[in-house]
């Protein structure tokens, strides 16, 4: 579904992303992992068109998609949550949602015209999918941080993705809400059948719900694997652990 061949992007001379591959076959649960300043983020905004590549390639379902707008190679199938929360906080959970459904329908949303009254039942149905239901009439900005980060997984939803690209879900979280993310991430891939792409610093959840997962250090991809051979592989362990402490497998 996702073929990243040789991606590049450096800022004043510094190179964020240094040559990195990845592929992600249609309903796997693929994880980016490394060390602060990897790179992973950036990887994401390439993908995903927020900043566009000095070189590489990123193709999606066979089509090349390198460099085009967000808006763009969204409605061709590709959504994101984002580090930061990024929501309307003073509409409600159920707004937040319409809006982005509105929107893939090409749907105006605005205090002149019935579109409010649209896609209700869409809408909920997203709602339901990550267990935001009984919150659709609370305002965005008085809910948990737990909660306002369903609801951007709820935003990403409204485009109707086959692929959902999560950067750090769990950041922030409690104990609590990471395992509720955790269910959340295992029951979308499940039940809606969603490819999902994430990067994430916990890695016992990286263990966990992979299938497979790929090692950026120093803007470079070094390993994409099983989560068995990435965990004892010797370039992970002095990434993550340093030279004197490699040998030893991440926990």
């Amino acid at each position: 579904m996702l073929r990243i061949e040789g991606i590049q992007k450096s800022f004043g001379g510094f190179m964020a992303v240094n040559g990195a591959n990845l592929g992600v076959q249609k309903g796997e649960i693929v994880a980016v992992i490394g060390p602060n300043g990897a790179g992973k983020t950036t990887l994401f905004n390439l993908i995903t068109g927020i900043i566009k590549p000095d070189g590489g390639r990123v193709i999606f379902k066979e089509e090349e998609i390198t460099g085009l707008p967000a808006y763009r190679i969204c409605k061709k199938g590709m959504s994101r949550s984002f580090q930061v929360v990024n929501i309307f906080s003073r509409l409600t959970v159920f707004e937040n949602v319409q809006i982005a459904v509105l929107s893939r329908h090409g749907k105006t949303f605005n205090l002149f015209t019935p579109s409010r009254k649209l896609l209700i039942e869409e809408t909920s149905d997203i709602l339901q999918s990550v267990g935001l239901t009984d919150k659709g009439r609370s305002v965005s900005g008085s809910l948990s941080h737990g909660d306002q980060k369903a609801l951007e997984i709820a935003i990403a939803l409204g485009g109707h993705p086959e692929l959902l690209i999560l950067d750090e879900p769990t950041a922030g979280l409690s104990p609590e809400e990471t395992i509720r993310c955790i269910d959340l991430i295992k029951r979308l891939s499940a039940d809606l059948g969603l490819t999902i792409l994430f990067c994430e610093h916990d890695m016992e959840l990286v263990f966990a719900i992979a299938n497979r997962i790929m090692v950026m250090v120093r803007g470079k991809s070094i390993i994409q694997g099983l989560p068995a051979d990435v965990r004892c592989n010797r370039e992970v362990q002095d990434a993550y652990l340093g030279e004197s402490e490699s040998g030893v497998c991440l926990a």
